[in-house]
């Protein structure tokens, strides 16, 4: 090889090792900052082609996808001190490139572990003023939104984070306290059905005593209505008698002794009557007379 080859190839890779000390390349999934001589010059570099100073300037570059952070479950204990194991994971991606390299070198696991720390709080917090009935019901969104802003803000702040989003992927009792809760959720049933019960009661007796009191309301108002008509019939059926009579006052009085024969003679009754008294006028007679 001659001395004009070896001077090209020499050539050529002192340019490929100058260019790759100059150049850089960031893409669209990653986040980076630029450093000369361990101070930071470009807080957040944007996606694409680069200059830098070689041997002068260095570039940190972070993975700058949505990660998942999943941590061991945790012991928490409610407003009721009733402690709960919580299986939860984050999601959270680099928002400030520059403070979360300060805070952690670029290390995503020190990053994770703090996040996690901090997430663990937030759900302490949220925990600790809610009792196990709301953390387990539906206000289970409500609740995932405000530990995820509360860490939010604190990622940010001190780790250059944002949190996308926390969920819990379950909650369970200690063994030592399943069945106590499972005993009282029992008894606080059976004292809830005991108490509809005895609305049910106290309803059922309030509409009987209605029902009697209408009941009584109505055949009082019904008795009082026919002693009315009936007295109003024994006045119209005297005023009938009473102008039959003056009408006629010997047949009248001849109809009226028929009548009392009817009654008196209908059965087995023994009467001790003198036959000339006024009873047997009409039949001591020997025709009719008007």
């Amino acid at each position: 090889m001659s001395n004009r080859n070896v001077i090209s190839l020499v050539v050529i890779a002192l340019v490929v090792l100058v260019a790759s000390q100059t150049l850089y390349i960031v893409t669209e999934k990653q986040r980076a900052v630029q450093l000369r001589f361990g101070e930071v010059v470009n807080p957040d570099v944007s996606a694409g082609l680069h200059l830098k100073v070689p041997f002068i300037d260095t570039v940190k570059m972070f993975d700058g996808r949505v990660l998942t952070n999943v941590s061991r479950p945790e012991r928490f204990l409610t407003v009721n001190q009733e402690p709960v194991i919580v299986d939860a994971f984050v999601k959270w991606r680099i928002s400030d490139p520059r403070t979360y390299y300060g805070a952690t070198a670029g290390d995503e696991l020190a990053a994770s572990e703090r996040l996690s720390a901090l997430a663990n709080d937030g759900l302490r917090s949220a925990f600790g003023t809610r009792t196990l009935y709301e953390v387990v019901s539906g206000e289970r969104d409500q609740l995932m939104t405000e530990i995820r802003d509360r860490v939010d803000l604190l990622g940010r702040d001190a780790l250059g984070v944002e949190v996308v989003d926390i969920r819990i992927k379950g909650i369970d009792l200690p063994q030592e306290v399943s069945n106590n809760v499972y005993t009282r959720m029992a008894t606080d049933r059976e004292k809830l059905a005991t108490e509809i019960r005895a609305r049910g009661s106290e309803q059922a007796e309030g509409i009987r005593a209605n029902a009697d009191r209408q009941r009584t309301e109505i055949i009082a108002n019904a008795f009082r209505q026919s002693q009315i008509i009936r007295g109003e019939g024994d006045a119209i059926a005297a005023q009938v008698y009473a102008e039959a009579f003056s009408q006629d006052e010997e047949f009248f009085s001849f109809w009226r002794s028929l009548q009392a024969y009817r009654d008196s003679f209908n059965g087995n009754d023994l009467f001790v009557l003198e036959p000339e008294s006024d009873f047997f006028r009409y039949l001591n007679q020997g025709s009719g007379v008007r």
